[in-house]
């Protein structure tokens, strides 16, 4: 079907949930509302996806995220596509590592003897990232640190740039029946209590048709300037931009004159490489948030100005002082700043946002391609629930409460990356020690720690106190979470081969039941339908309850495991309690047995 001609026709039928942007986070959000069951469109004003080079790479929650739909071999093809083309960081170009004897293409460990598939481990490619421009050495990180062991499948799939990422996902809610309209623009929101009003102006080539259209609920996913934002009246509170920022790919006619990597100028910064002719500019020219051309509005309005290759010209020069030629662009330019804003509310009513719609900030390591995606996965599952039914509207709640603090982490490293990239005297001083710092292998394993997202952890409400059936003694036991719980899911092996999350391709709940006789598994069976579990009698922990955004919910060790035949004794009876209120809590009220259903009584 041809979205774009016939997009009012299919704005014609309600949905459930419009989203407002098909970039990565809008695709993703809309992936995850259609494995959820609810009904969703995606509208996009621009008539063919943004060409512009925006991020590069994508951390390891994003690729676990991936991972647990089923898409992360492909985005591990997108990355070897990369590497043949331009090599890697490592040092050879087919990604492999020195040492490693596989052929290209073989996803078996170093050394393992299994067929390709068995012990999957992601290509053994280390991308560390930078720091204000110091480039973090894959060396002297401890990569046989817990945080990265735990996490190790997803770990190589991390050289995915935006452009290819969105045609992945593309096809991604294409299969899952999701229309993307484009050539839509959004013009008004009335929130009627019970819907979303939205009024649309539609760009073919005979011209624009206003329209109307309802729904049910709208996501504005739609990028800094966001429309929906503003139609809602969302405040977007934050600190203007003291810097200007571009990044291209061009032919450059005397490269000799530039230094490789990043360099610093009482100017600014500016980079060349890694791959030929990419460069980037930083400089510190105080722009305004309302310069008649944009640059990046923090309340929305006019979009950029396109970036000229006279105007890339004229930054490299005065930040490099050289005056280097530039001769063609030959990718699409972009231009930022490092106006960071974080909306007042995530949601007003009917109306969310999500992505660089809900918060903005420099765009180092590509962390707000990674912000966004995290956003919609948490997003996505909680209003598809409050869709079907299972859980409270409040639920929604948690989106705001789980991400903004997430939101708030990242807008201080880039704004702690400021502080550390100015050309004066004091920031020299300060880069000088932090990259001290950064030379030590407890530093290096520590940003890389915060750039991966591998020590992200949601502070979510733990069982401190587990009610008992009132015939125990105490009746409740005090205690502390699990430690996984609020953690991403690490790398949970089934003794069959397979991962956990290799069964979570359907966007539910997952539970993993470790006890000899499927005790777990019995108290799920009350939520069929939300929650699939597998059992498996290999090693610890002995359960765990995984949200459908990977975020663990429950999780429990009982104690010698290989000799517990029944869950009786105290402890075992609390770790049922836990679970029980944990499904509670993240997927709703039980569904009533079919003896309740016909009002009869059910015998314990």
């Amino acid at each position: 079907m041809d979205a774009k001609a016939n997009a009012n026709q299919d704005m014609d039928v309600p949905v459930d949930v419009t989203v407002v942007g098909a970039g990565p986070v809008g695709l993703i959000l809309a992936a995850e509302l259609a494995l959820s069951g609810a009904t969703v469109q995606v509208l996009e004003r621009r008539a063919e996806p943004d060409e512009a080079m925006k991020a590069q790479g994508i951390n390891i929650p994003t690729a676990e995220a991936l991972d647990r739909r089923g898409l992360l071999p492909a985005a591990e093809k997108v990355q070897r596509e990369i590497l043949e083309r331009v090599g890697s960081f490592s040092g050879m170009a087919d990604g492999r590592r020195p040492g490693d004897d596989r052929s290209p293409g073989d996803d078996r460990s170093p050394g393992g003897n299994g067929a390709p598939g068995q012990n999957r481990r992601a290509p053994d490619v280390r991308f560390t990232g930078h720091f204000a421009g110091m480039v973090l050495d894959p060396e002297l990180v401890d990569w046989a640190d817990p945080d990265f062991t735990s996490h190790a499948a997803a770990a190589g799939a991390r050289m995915v740039p935006q452009r290819e990422l969105v045609a992945l996902l593309t096809e991604h809610v294409e299969r899952l029946g999701v229309p993307v309209l484009r050539g839509v623009e959004v013009t008004a929101l009335d929130d009627t209590g019970d819907g979303v009003l939205v009024g649309t102006a539609t760009r073919t080539a005979v011209g624009v048709t206003a329209g109307t259209l309802r729904t049910g609920w709208v996501v504005g996913c739609d990028g800094g300037h966001s429309t929906v934002r503003r139609l809602a009246g969302i405040d977007f509170p934050g600190t203007d931009p003291e810097l200007t920022g571009y990044q291209a790919v061009v032919d450059i006619a005397d490269p000799e004159k530039l230094a490789n990597g990043w360099a610093w100028s009482p100017a600014g910064a500016y980079r060349c490489g890694p791959q030929p002719g990419r460069v980037a500019t930083i400089e510190f020219d105080n722009p305004s948030a309302d310069l008649p051309d944009a640059r990046l509005r923090p309340r929305g309005g006019t979009p950029m100005a396109p970036v000229t290759l006279e105007e890339l010209q004229t930054s490299l020069r005065r930040v490099s002082g050289t005056d280097v030629t530039l001769t063609a662009l030959r990718a699409t330019p972009t231009r930022w700043t490092d106006n960071t804003r974080q909306a007042a509310t995530y949601r007003s009513g009917r109306v969310l946002l999500a992505g660089d719609a809900a918060h903005v900030h420099p765009p180092f390591g590509g962390q707000g391609l990674n912000l966004g995606a995290g956003d919609a996965m948490n997003l996505g599952w909680k209003l598809g629930a409050v869709i079907a039914g299972w859980v409270p509207e409040g639920l929604l709640d948690t989106y705001d409460s789980e991400r903004r603090p997430v939101c708030a982490w990242v807008m201080d490293w880039t704004r702690a990356q400021i502080g550390v990239l100015r050309g004066d005297a004091k920031s020299a001083a300060l880069r000088g020690i932090v990259g001290d710092l950064l030379s030590t292998r407890a530093g290096t394993t520590y940003a890389v720690k915060k750039i991966s997202g591998v020590t992200q952890r949601i502070d979510l409400p733990g069982d401190q106190r587990i009610d008992l059936p009132g015939d125990l003694p105490g009746g409740h036991l005090p205690g502390p979470p699990h430690p996984l719980v609020g953690r991403y899911v690490p790398d949970l092996w089934l003794r069959d081969g397979t991962r956990l999350v290799d069964h979570g391709h359907g966007g539910g709940f997952l539970l993993l039941d470790r006890t000899p006789d499927g005790a777990f598994a019995r108290v799920a069976t009350a939520w069929t339908g939300r929650v699939s579990s597998v059992t498996d009698d290999h090693a610890t922990p002995t359960g765990v309850l995984v949200r459908p955004d990977g975020v663990v919910a429950w999780a429990t060790d009982l104690s010698d495991t290989n000799d517990i035949t029944h869950i009786t004794d105290t402890t075992d009876l609390a770790a049922v309690a836990g679970l029980e209120a944990a499904l509670r809590r993240w997927a709703g009220a039980p569904s009533p047995s079919p003896e309740e259903e016909q009002g009869g009584s059910v015998s314990m």
